[in-house]
């Protein structure tokens, strides 16, 4: 399998406009660290007596709440407050829930992590990781084993499915690398298809709904383990670089004091024994660590920018 080169996907800068991150008029970043600095007037500052969590979207909610029950016990007793899973249906409804003060902790997706930033005010903080510190997950081109798909120039012609415009491996870096290293372009050389979300891709492609797919490959390697998928149902035909995985953190406007108790939840949570482990486990991953936007999130903004992917938050 090929893998991608960050500079693959920059080759689009004569196709697109590039697009500079920066945050809503909203926000204030004076110490430029890219995210949005807290209230210092308290009038501006929320303190929520129930906070909301809401995981990136996924194919079945209900699996990923009862993933999550155990770190959100944890959370509750770290806060003192009680704490409510957010199942969202889409990246855009979890940007704007926060945007309106619905949604105070979150996990966003790789790719819309830049979009929560800029226009809800997002705060991330911290990623998971192996036991050994590594992180990240790969995008992958998969396809059913009889599609008569063998490799990336073969999806022309056929249907490819991606999740939505704001993921990173489910639509931006497959369309910068589709368009910069095999010349494919949307609705021109293949038919588009949005799923929604990475197990809707997967699941389509293994019941031959779609001929191909993009998707995050941890998703795929959590979905074979719960036996959701067989590895008979899927073949892949190519595999990128690694990139960082969900971001976590916090509304900018919650009190400082809150903010800091959110953050040491997820630093002192012991994985071990449980609902997390057992289900992020099967992709490799065993505790939170440290993040900051600058640093990890700098090859996505690059793809941004190869997209032409705006920042602007109406």
């Amino acid at each position: 399998m090929k893998h991608l080169l960050i500079t693959a996907a920059f080759c689009l800068g004569g196709t697109a406009a590039l697009a500079e991150f920066r945050l809503d008029a909203r926000y204030t970043d004076a110490d430029g660290d890219m995210v949005a600095d807290i209230p210092t007037d308290p009038a501006e500052l929320v303190d929520p007596a129930e906070l909301i969590f809401a995981y990136t979207p996924v194919e079945d909610p209900a699996v990923y709440a009862e993933a999550w029950s155990d770190f959100l016990a944890h959370l509750e007793e770290a806060t003192g407050r009680p704490v409510q899973f957010f199942p969202v249906q889409s990246n855009a409804a979890q940007i704007e829930a926060m945007r309106a003060g619905r949604l105070h902790v979150a996990g966003f997706n790789t790719g819309s992590n830049p979009l929560a930033v800029a226009c809800a005010g997002f705060r991330p903080f911290a990623m998971m990781a192996a036991e050994d510190g590594s992180f990240g997950y790969e995008m992958e081109f998969i396809t059913h084993p009889d599609s008569g798909i063998e490799t990336v120039e073969d999806i022309r012609g056929k249907t490819m499915a991606f999740t939505s415009e704001t993921s990173n491996s489910g639509y931006k870096a497959p369309s910068a690398l589709l368009a910069a290293e095999y010349g494919m372009e949307a609705g021109t050389d293949f038919t588009p298809a949005f799923s929604g979300a990475h197990d809707n891709s997967i699941l389509g492609v293994a019941n031959r709904d779609y001929d191909a797919a993009a998707i995050a490959n941890s998703v795929l390697t959590r979905m074979v383990e719960r036996g959701v998928v067989s590895m008979d149902q899927i073949r892949s035909i190519y595999k990128s670089q690694t990139f960082p995985t969900t971001g976590y953190g916090t509304a900018h406007n919650l009190t400082p004091e809150l903010q800091d108790a959110i953050r040491e939840a997820f630093f002192s949570f012991d994985w071990e024994g449980t609902s997390l482990a057992e289900e992020f486990g099967k992709s490799g991953e065993a505790q939170f660590i440290p993040i900051t936007f600058a640093e990890h999130w700098a090859v996505v903004r690059d793809i941004d920018a190869a997209m032409g992917v705006s920042y602007d938050c109406n």
